[in-house]
């Protein structure tokens, strides 16, 4: 009893002073915690934050990084070999190379190619898991929200480009509700103390409906008393994670995109594994790289990369699918989200404003782990249910204009019943000598994963790093010196020099639009685009109604290890995501310029052609969707 007593107190204490304290106006702020992020470094890191600050630094070509990892030999290992090149893998090695250590990265697709591009585009504390923490007097859930909001800030500064603020709407259909999640989302702003983003605000109905038109005032059977907005943070999750990988490349890291690991390379006589068999699925070379621990990033195939090491190795991912659906933006106003806490089977059910789209979801149920999950129609349709009870509009299946499926890697609890109930808390485990595994968490947390793993690491292989962690305070490539005023400089100073169809050559606007994309996708590093735009006759749009333009695929091709049709329409630009049919008519300019890029001869243009239409497949937009008798199937 009294080991417990002090957590639950704890509990007890945030809840009460959220009540006192919220009812008077005010806002308490908790104590900060010390971290290794806030002590003092040296001039060799100083050295390294100006490198990837640099706007004209330029990332190692992906052959050097082939060839550093196939001089990393037994006589002369890296420290560090990462395996996955997710959010958190990325992460791991941008940690690992700012602290001065020999960092390696393979990724057997793409960087984000898994759940890391797939996400709800929110980085959140986890207003449920507060609701747990108080009503189940659960001290475990409530850190996890206290670290993941502090961690929520970190994210949003060290990439001001990629991410920001986001309100929230909740409705609420009786006055309970609205003392209810008032005082909950109260709670929340409480519990994120100096690492607030904004305070929440209760909004009468008529405020609510001036500020979100097509919420519904009436309900079946209920009517719309007021709503509760509160602030979570957004991102483009992938451009995030290339920009994790480009930092990571620039900070000294060796990082390789579409690099299989084959197998591990075990000592002889302890049976450590001191390193990996490699093949480059570009090229299909094989070979072989040492380093002194493998850090096992991979996601959902965590487990598939641990039986490599031990066949026998227990399963410790549980799959969870997560469907989204993206529709026209006409269904939620630009800055502002609708966020319905429990549907009638108890899931959350959000609509988000994202990229000049609505971003809709999500489900929650077991799946298998596949390497392109597809999202199934009764999601879909569940999705489109849930937020129909809560418009004005009518919710169609053929406004789709996306749907994709993302696998959680939830690290599994033997005892829980559900997914739901299993802990969004990461995992840092070394089952077999010389592989450190990192699994479970989210997007959010990615960063203090990250330092968890190395710390992990560098435990194991006695490894000797220059500094401590210094990643709380980073800023990303194209996010130092930026301001969300930077796109006028591309406004003013450039123009999209095109080709017509008849192979003139026309001035365009550099208009708003394009300008604040390319400052919101790439930062510092816009004026780098629109140079090329400018210089080399590439200012074309790719697709009607969407922003992107065809310098974006050279300047991806030879900045940020571009190397597919399929890597530029679903990671570096968001066009599968956003609209399948449009990434489709894009495609042929898309390859046209990688060919010239890469010197892609007729059969790889044809064999990339193939891979990004059946990739595309996988994105159930009205347009592939199966309809029979007017009924989708």
């Amino acid at each position: 009893m009294s080991a417990t007593a002090a957590p639950l107190r704890r509990v007890a204490a945030v809840a009460t002073a959220a009540v006192a304290v919220t009812a008077c106006g005010g806002s308490v702020l908790l104590p900060p915690s010390v971290s290794s992020n806030d002590r003092g470094v040296g001039p060799v890191v100083e050295s390294t934050r100006r490198t990837i600050s640099d706007p004209n630094a330029i990332v190692p070509s992906r052959s050097v990084q082939e060839s550093t990892l196939i001089g990393a030999s037994s006589t002369s290992p890296l420290d560090i070999l990462v395996v996955g090149g997710g959010a958190t893998g990325c992460g791991v090695a941008l940690d690992a190379a700012t602290r001065g250590l020999r960092v390696g990265l393979v990724e057997r697709e793409d960087f984000s190619s898994g759940t890391s591009s797939r996400s709800t585009k929110l980085i959140h504390g986890g207003v449920r898991y507060l609701e747990k923490a108080v009503f189940n007097l659960d001290y475990g859930q409530l850190k996890l929200v206290f670290h993941a909001l502090e961690e929520r800030k970190q994210v949003i500064e060290n990439a001001p480009h990629l991410c920001h603020a986001l309100p929230c709407m909740t409705p609420c259909f009786n006055w309970f509700e609205v003392v209810y999640y008032w005082m909950g989302l109260k709670m929340y702003d409480l519990v994120a103390g100096r690492h607030i983003l904004h305070l929440s605000r209760y909004y009468s109905v008529q405020e609510s409906i001036e500020l979100f038109p097509t919420l519904a005032r009436k309900g079946k059977d209920k009517s719309l008393r007021g709503t509760v907005v509160y602030y979570d943070g957004q991102m483009n999750d992938s451009r995030l994670n290339v920009g994790l990988a480009c930092s990571a490349a620039l900070a000294g890291a060796a990082v390789l995109n579409h690099a299989e690991v084959v197998s591990f390379l075990k000592d002889e006589g302890t049976e450590r594994i001191i390193g990996a068999r490699i093949r480059d699925k570009l090229s299909g070379q094989e070979f072989e790289t040492y380093a002194k621990v493998v850090v096992n990033a991979a996601g959902p195939f965590c487990d598939s990369v641990r039986k490599m090491a031990n066949k026998d190795a227990q399963a410790m991912i549980c799959p969870s699918s997560g469907v989204h659906v993206v529709l026209p933006d006409y269904y939620s106003p630009e800055g502002m989200g609708l966020i319905v806490p429990k549907t009638k089977d108890g899931r959350v059910v959000f609509m988000l404003p994202w990229l000049g789209r609505t971003v809709a979801g999500t489900t929650d149920s077991n799946t298998s782990i596949t390497a392109l999950p597809e999202p199934h129609e009764d999601e879909i349709q569940f999705i489109l249910d849930a937020i129909c009870d809560y418009l004005n509009v009518k919710v169609r299946r053929t406004d789709v204009l996306s749907a994709w499926s993302g696998i959680r890697p939830l690290a599994m609890d033997p005892t829980a019943k559900n997914t739901e109930s299993i802990s969004r808390d990461h995992v840092v485990c070394e089952d077999y000598p010389g592989l450190v595994t990192i699994t479970g968490g989210k997007w959010t947390t990615y960063r203090s994963m990250a330092e968890d793993a190395v710390n992990a690491a560098i435990k194991s292989g006695k490894l000797s790093p220059r500094n401590e962690c210094i990643t709380g305070n980073l800023r990303l490539v194209g996010g130092d010196g930026w301001e969300s005023s930077s796109f006028t400089v591309l406004a003013q100073q450039y123009v999209r020099m095109k080709k017509t169809h008849g192979g003139k050559v026309v001035p365009g606007v550099m208009d708003t639009a394009s300008a604040k994309h390319l400052s919101h996708a790439y930062g510092t590093l816009a004026e780098r685009v629109a140079t090329i735009a400018q210089n080399e006759t590439l200012g074309k749009r790719l697709a009607h109604g969407y922003p992107y333009l065809e310098a974006e695929v050279a300047y991806c091709a030879r900045n940020e290890y571009c190397e597919s049709a399929i890597d530029f329409i679903a990671r570096r630009s968001r066009l599968a995501f956003l609209d399948t049919d449009a990434a489709g008519h894009a495609l042929p300019r898309i390859i046209e310029i990688l060919a010239k890029e890469h010197n892609w001869d007729r059969s790889r243009q044809k064999q990339e052609m193939q891979k990004a239409r059946e990739f595309l497949e996988t994105f159930k937009s009205s347009k592939n969707a199966q309809f029979h008798d007017g009924k989708h199937q």
